[in-house]
């Protein structure tokens, strides 16, 4: 029989998922000979020869029996000479790149793994760094590419005969050729340390640190991609004193909870919820909590979802497993406002004094990599934090791009890069006005540029002129010899919608925007947009009127604030004053006299549309929120307190006035005042709707096409409905996030888009 060759690249998420090891299976199944390696653009490199009927039933087969969490994305078939190869062997890797590839994220340890550490006739039993081929860290511990050991931090533990067997092991199907395998003789240490870093003399660290868990202890726990600060979920006085710690008097914490029957326990959690939880990126999911939850009240800062999360380490599922209500609080190991730890030095410098113990191991975390967060909006997961189990996995756009850096916004925002028609975010950084994550977002894009062998000629900012991500952005252009291009904030929203949806952007589409801040084209802030986006960028059609932010940022902590800037648009000072007594917000929230001062402000303050600034002003006109103490917590609150009351908008037609903040304000206050609480929230719950409705058919009546619709409030329920119910009047549908968050951590796809659209002029 006539011999075939053929050289074959596969490009998507291929390396650190057992693709090798499958492939090499695979090739003896069909007896072909040849080799398997892993390129330095993370893409596989695959030489076949042999009878043609077998090398034709191999390609069959090569997608359809992949392992778990490979994706295959592009498959390159040539034809080759045949060399002669006497077998199929994995060859060592090779740093030269053909095409590039996707980077793994880290992955939640897997059933088999979890199954081998609670089983006690195993050689793994409660060793908390089990993985294999289809789990465990990746992008955390990666130095550079390929994805070898040699290239992690997995090369500071050399394998066992014991793992060295399984690794050499055809047919181990989760541990041959699986570069981040180990087991208790040669893999990571666990132990405990005191609050100052001394360590503790225990026979079983992890069954120790859960007893003082248990006891009401508060422990910082070195995990996957950084450090979590750890306590009893269910301990009013433990939640207070983790709050102090964070300096986080409100916002919610997280929980871990043992499994998905605890999590039907504390909160109304759906057959699909407990899907995504167990799904392998394992995020936190923002779920009703249950009104008898064991979970005390103070986690969740009273507002009505609980975030949770399942296990995704060996060491997680085991402290869990000791706990007697099976939930912990589980939040970032960091002092407020600061990166995630990920070094003991980092840990006990930030919070050393406050907690109690450390529970600590020695692998280098190379990436900190915080945890992802999801949510739902009308039903849809959407996620907010896009981090640990999602970057940094590509998108693929619907054009070539430039060689790129875009460097995302100011407030909880990402970086990227972009190449060929591959967009690449970095993981969640976080606020850049903090000098460690500004150094952060740097370095991560640094990294991609490097490790992609990108030669960058953009260099892709936002147009405020204020973020602090415009000081390191022409220190990159001198190094990589960029042009800075800057990009409207609301536009780049839009057209991060488009990249990830892999929507022409040769089409006209109509478009909301939903935001707190961004920066105008006419020097406003802009947060509540009809936009039309075209090939030329956006069009405005539409906006929520401009009304003034007494004090400029200040108003955007103190809400009560916008609420005078806002009534000054229609009420005298007097009038204001007397309706604020009232309320009774003057003089319990705020003086009569400072009230005078901020309403005489009002005149010559900052003018903006902003939708969250909005709702910011109707959670202190209903005295739901007067303080700003995380991103966007006063609207956020105003939200969950039209759940908790089951509230549903009148969905009436929006009228004339439905984008004059001072007219939807004044209309709150008319039911507020004449029925009382629940009418106002009523009223509240109409006014969201009609804002999500009347931008949606203002973009609409120009455009008449499925509507994008994006930006940090975008995932409010009753706007999003207006938006839905405008779109459906119109027989189009509306386009939500699905991959990236539709707030600031997904703004740098949309800035690369958009940056390449220009520079094609």
């Amino acid at each position: 029989m006539p011999v075939k060759a053929l050289r074959i690249r596969v490009v998507g998420l291929v390396q650190g998922v057992g693709f090798r090891p499958y492939i090499h299976r695979l090739a003896v199944r069909h007896r072909l000979r040849g080799y398997v390696l892993n390129l330095g653009g993370s893409e596989v490199e695959i030489h076949v020869e042999g009878e043609q009927e077998r090398v034709k039933s191999f390609l069959h087969d090569l997608p359809r029996m992949k392992p778990p969490p490979a994706i295959i994305e592009d498959i390159s078939i040539h034809e080759v000479e045949p060399n002669g190869f006497p077998r199929f062997e994995i060859m060592r890797s090779q740093r030269r790149v053909t095409r590039r590839s996707a980077i793994p994220p880290d992955i939640g340890i897997c059933e088999y793994c979890l199954r081998e550490i609670l089983d006690p006739n195993n050689r793994r039993y409660r060793y908390p760094w089990n993985s294999c081929a289809w789990c465990g860290p990746r992008y955390s511990m990666m130095y550079t590419l390929p994805y070898d050991r040699d290239n992690t931090s997995m090369r500071d533990f050399p394998l066992c005969d014991d793992c060295l067997r399984e690794y050499r092991d055809l047919e181990d199907e989760r541990r041959y050729h699986a570069q981040g395998i180990s087991c208790p003789v040669c893999g990571p240490r666990t132990f405990l340390l005191d609050s100052r870093g001394a360590p503790l003399h225990v026979d079983d660290p992890i069954r120790e640190a859960a007893r003082l868990l248990s006891e009401g202890r508060i422990l910082a726990i070195k995990g996957l991609g950084g450090y979590h600060i750890a306590g009893l979920a269910s301990d009013d006085e433990v939640v207070r004193r983790i709050r102090r710690i964070k300096d986080r008097p409100t916002q919610p914490l997280a929980v871990m909870a043992r499994d998905c029957d605890v999590v039907s326990q504390i909160s109304y959690a759906t057959l699909e919820d407990c899907e995504l939880l167990q799904s392998p990126q394992r995020p936190i999911l923002l779920i009703p909590m249950r009104r008898d939850s064991i979970v005390s009240g103070e986690v969740t800062g009273g507002l009505y979802w609980i975030g949770v999360m399942l296990p995704y380490t060996g060491l997680h599922a085991l402290i869990l497993r000791e706990i007697p209500d099976g939930v912990l609080i589980m939040t970032s190991g960091n002092r407020h406002g600061f990166p995630m730890c990920r070094t003991l030095e980092c840990i006990l410098d930030q919070v050393g004094g406050d907690i109690d113990y450390v529970l600590e191991h020695n692998r280098i975390i190379v990436h900190r990599v915080d945890d992802s967060v999801v949510r739902r909006t009308r039903g849809r997961p959407v996620l907010l934090r896009r981090s640990r189990g999602y970057a940094p996995y590509w998108i693929t756009a619907p054009i070539e791009l430039p060689e790129a850096i875009a460097l995302g916004a100011e407030l909880q925002t990402a970086g990227g890069v972009s190449f060929e028609d591959k967009i690449v975010l970095t993981q969640y950084i976080g606020d850049l006005d903090n000098p460690a994550q500004l150094s952060e977002l740097q370095g991560e894009v640094k990294w991609f540029v490097k490790h992609y062998n990108l030669n960058p000629e953009l260099i892709v900012v936002d147009k405020h002129p204020a973020y602090s991500n415009r000081i390191i952005a022409p220190q990159l252009a001198e190094e990589y010899g960029s042009e800075i291009v800057e990009v409207q904030h609301h536009c780049a929203h839009v057209f991060s919608l488009i990249a990830e949806r892999r929507l022409s952007p040769d089409a006209q589409y109509p478009a909301v925007t939903v935001d707190g801040a961004g920066y105008g084209d006419d020097g406003k802030v802009w947060g509540g947009e009809a936009l039309i986006a075209s090939p030329r960028g956006c069009e405005r059609v539409a906006h929520i009127q401009y009304f003034p932010l007494p004090g400029g940022d200040a108003a955007t902590k103190e809400p009560l604030r916008t609420l005078i800037g806002i009534l000054s648009l229609g009420l005298e000072e007097d009038e204001t004053i007397r309706l604020l007594k009232r309320l009774s917000w003057i003089p319990l929230k705020m003086s009569e006299g400072k009230a005078r001062l901020v309403y005489k402000v009002a005149g010559r303050s900052p003018l903006t549309s902003s939708a969250g600034r909005l709702a910011d002003a109707l959670s202190a006109l209903l005295g739901v929120s007067f303080k700003r103490t995380y991103e966007g917590e006063p609207a956020i609150a105003l939200e969950s307190r039209l759940l908790l009351n089951r509230i549903t908008p009148s969905r009436r037609p929006p009228g004339e006035d439905s984008l004059n903040p001072y007219r939807l304000v004044e209309y709150v206050i008319e039911r507020f005042k004449g029925g009382g609480f629940r009418d106002g929230l009523e009223a509240a719950a109409d006014v969201l709707y009609w804002v999500g409705y009347s931008l949606a058919e203002k973009a609409l009546q120009e455009v008449r096409a499925p509507l994008l619709f994006s930006g940090g409030a975008a995932v409010n329920e009753y706007i999003a409905m207006g938006v839905e119910d405008a779109a459906r009047s119109f027989g189009v549908e509306v386009v939500f996030h699905r991959q990236l968050p539709p707030g600031d951590g997904g703004i740098a796809a949309g800035q690369l888009i958009l940056a390449a659209i220009s520079h094609s002029r």
